[in-house]
């Protein structure tokens, strides 16, 4: 009877530290930068942006929440669904832990972008408030610009009352035409907020919606759909993960940011040897660093160029997972953890604690 009971409060305790999971399944699509290149688009869009891909080295400066480097979308392959207003009208989104805003297209865009997805119509929505802030996020290659209203927003399940988000009337060149994706929804800390709006999970944790202040990504290897891919408010699934999670403190309460002890290219350690800062980062598929570091980097990992981009072998076409991105003071320089670490390592997003978990995806 004695171990029986044991045996209980250990199960109770688990289940308080998973928390009552709300799970948001994740699709994964084509990415911008592979619909080009099977078009024979890529280097003719590298071209037209004044981007070397080989030589890379797109400056960021990361001082003002509003700047965003929009060739990180370029790569982007997850995506989850979520409604706003009632009765609910459907967004395929990109959940962002680099950004905290969320916005999708306006029925008042004229932007091409906003014709080839749908748009949001506030007339249609019983619940909707005008707010009429306007607001900007300013990319590599323009800016995105628009107002800002107020709305229940419903991600499975889940039902944020008042919700402020950005209804875009402007988007930046051709890029946005391109994608799967209609908006972003950001999942990074309020002081990366443009215009002051309260993020969508502080609005969960504040109404209260989930058990407990975590979220957790799990993204499939799968390349045919990425099946089983997740986003899990109010917990995460330990079935998806090997071992324990290791918890690492976030050292910048902006971006989801940690400290790197080093970086290793097989057994040599290469760069951080003094140890650097790191960002883990949904809403980026690559890994990027520094662009001088990241060229070092290529060139030991036998990369070699071929339209605009590296690769690691010629004979059969293999994208090299590494990017070179400047970003300048007081934020950078920083290492970016995107898709492809993420798709090694299941990560935990703990607010309650700030501090990341990480161990081992199961594939």
């Amino acid at each position: 009877m004695k171990s029986l009971l044991v045996l209980l409060l250990v199960l109770l305790d688990l289940g308080q530290a998973y928390g009552a999971m709300h799970r948001v399944p994740l699709r994964r699509y084509q990415s911008i930068r592979k619909k080009l290149r099977a078009r024979g688009q890529l280097s003719n869009f590298w071209k037209s942006q004044n981007l070397d891909m080989i030589q890379f080295s797109e400056s960021c400066k990361m001082d003002q929440s509003t700047n965003e480097p929009l060739i990180n979308y370029l790569d982007m392959e997850y995506f989850g669904t979520i409604s706003i207003g009632s009765p609910p009208q459907n967004f395929t989104v990109i959940f962002d832990t680099g950004s905290s805003n969320l916005w999708v297209p306006s029925v008042y865009c004229t932007s091409p972008a906003c014709k080839a997805h749908p748009v949001f119509h506030p007339s249609q929505s019983s619940t909707y408030e005008e707010v009429g802030n306007h607001f900007s996020i300013q990319y590599g290659t323009g800016s995105l610009t628009g107002i800002i209203g107020a709305d229940q927003v419903s991600v499975e399940g889940l039902t944020v009352d008042g919700q402020q988000f950005g209804e875009s009337v402007k988007e930046p060149g051709q890029t946005f035409v391109n994608a799967e994706f209609d908006g972003i929804l950001g999942l990074g800390y309020p002081s990366l907020a443009v215009g002051g709006v309260t993020p969508v999970f502080d609005n969960m944790m504040a109404q209260n919606l989930v058990d407990l202040p975590i979220f957790s990504v799990y993204m499939s290897s799968d390349p045919q759909g990425g099946s089983g891919s997740e986003l899990t408010f109010g917990g995460y699934d330990p079935s998806h993960f090997s071992g324990s999670l290791n918890w690492i403190p976030v050292t910048k309460q902006g971006y989801w940011q940690i400290a790197l002890d080093g970086i290793q290219v097989g057994d040599t350690l290469m760069f951080c040897s003094e140890g650097c800062q790191a960002v883990v980062d949904t809403g980026t598929s690559l890994i990027t660093g520094p662009s001088h570091k990241i060229k070092q980097l290529q060139e030991a990992i036998g990369a070699t160029p071929m339209d605009g981009e590296d690769l690691v072998d010629g004979m059969q076409f293999c994208g090299s997972g590494f990017q070179g991105l400047d970003i300048q003071p007081p934020s950078g320089p920083l290492w970016i953890l995107g898709d492809v670490f993420i798709r090694q390592f299941y990560s935990v997003f703990d607010r309650g604690n700030n501090q990341v978990g990480l161990a081992p995806a199961v594939p």
